[in-house]
């Protein structure tokens, strides 16, 4: 099987702190539910900076980082699949750009 980069971007941080248990009960659930096919959790990751061959720029590029998982699954068709019931893609916050890990 095939590993897949899931990463997330958009989002919002939760206003209280009952909608951010909230929050990491549905990321949680949503985790569980795939399983031995989630290799590496991950985790949010907070404001990158671009480097480029013209500098480094402080804004996080044109479509932030989120953060990021790894799941395994046997084609990028199975893996956009697990990525639908993310819970940035069902609350509508959000998206998850999925990738396959090529083997170098």
């Amino acid at each position: 099987m095939a590993q897949f980069i899931f990463a997330y971007h958009g989002g919002k941080k939760p206003d209280t702190p009952e909608d951010g248990a909230k929050v990491m009960a549905a990321w949680k659930s949503w985790m569980a539910s795939m399983g031995d096919a989630l290799i590496v959790p991950g985790a949010p990751v907070g404001l990158s900076k671009t480097v480029s061959h013209g500098g480094i720029a402080d804004d996080g590029g044109a479509n932030p980082l989120a953060g990021y998982s790894v799941v395994e699954a046997a084609d990028i068709s199975a893996a956009s699949d697990m990525a639908k019931g993310c819970p940035m893609v069902v609350d509508g916050d959000g998206s998850v750009e999925v990738a396959e890990i090529l083997e170098m």
